[in-house]
């Protein structure tokens, strides 16, 4: 059973992308379960809400999560790809190569009916969140996502550094493109965003080797509160 999770707290900008986005995954994933998941915290938090609905679809128990953003359309292809491949490789899988934001020109075009792949976009090198396909015992084995993360910022970079030096290897990608449709975006400054950053910051030191990720991911120091999940 495939479960598809999307992190969601309404917002008014946002509703019409999450409805498109809530659209294409019954209409070209049906066998699946389509989920919204949201948490207690006052600032939204995408990493928390990204692990409660691992958590969610563990305890229903279901074989295949695809992560999937609230704004993000994937390909429908590379997107059975990785559901395929995920369930004996051991790693995250990213359905795409080349992710597009549409901005406001690709998105409103997209909304007259155009089709994604001939959308206006933006090419954002180095992207890394969008839509995740994993398993739950694979998504737990490198510690899911820092939850210490609020707001907006650094929780996928962080990930990704940790499943590179965690499992040896980045995350596998299936040739394709996502496509990101416009809303209002978070402001990328402020203490919380500062607080970020310097959590990114200790990734990046712990990424020198897999003895040193490992404790700072799954250790119990004083300046570490997260524990391994499952324990």
């Amino acid at each position: 059973m495939v479960t598809v999770v999307l992190p969601w707290r309404p917002q008014p900008s946002r509703v019409e992308a999450f409805e498109a986005v809530s659209s294409w995954y019954r209409e070209n994933l049906p066998e699946a379960r389509v989920v919204t998941v949201d948490s207690d915290d006052e600032v939204f938090n995408l990493a928390r809400c990204r692990n409660l609905g691992v958590a969610g679809v563990e305890a229903a128990g279901d074989d295949v999560v695809v992560i999937g953003d609230a704004d993000t359309l994937p390909q429908p292809a590379p997107l059975r790809e990785a559901l395929e491949a995920c369930l004996t490789s051991g790693r995250v899988h990213l359905p795409y190569t080349e992710y597009h934001w549409l901005g406001r020109s690709g998105t409103a075009a997209f909304r007259d009916g155009t089709p994604l792949e001939e959308c206006d976009f933006e090419l954002v090198r180095g992207a890394c969140s969008g839509v995740y396909v994993t398993t739950p015992a694979t998504w737990w084995s490198h510690g899911g996502q820092d939850e210490r993360f609020r707001g907006w910022g650094f929780e996928d970079a962080a990930w990704y550094v940790a499943h590179e030096t965690l499992l040896g290897e980045v995350p596998r990608r299936h040739e394709g493109a996502v496509f990101a449709l416009h809303h209002e975006t978070q402001l990328r400054e402020g203490p919380q965003y500062d607080a970020n950053s310097r959590l990114m910051d200790d990734y990046r030191r712990a990424s020198t080797d897999r003895v040193s990720m490992d404790d700072f991911v799954f250790g119990t120091s004083a300046s570490n509160a997260r524990i391994r999940p499952g324990v």
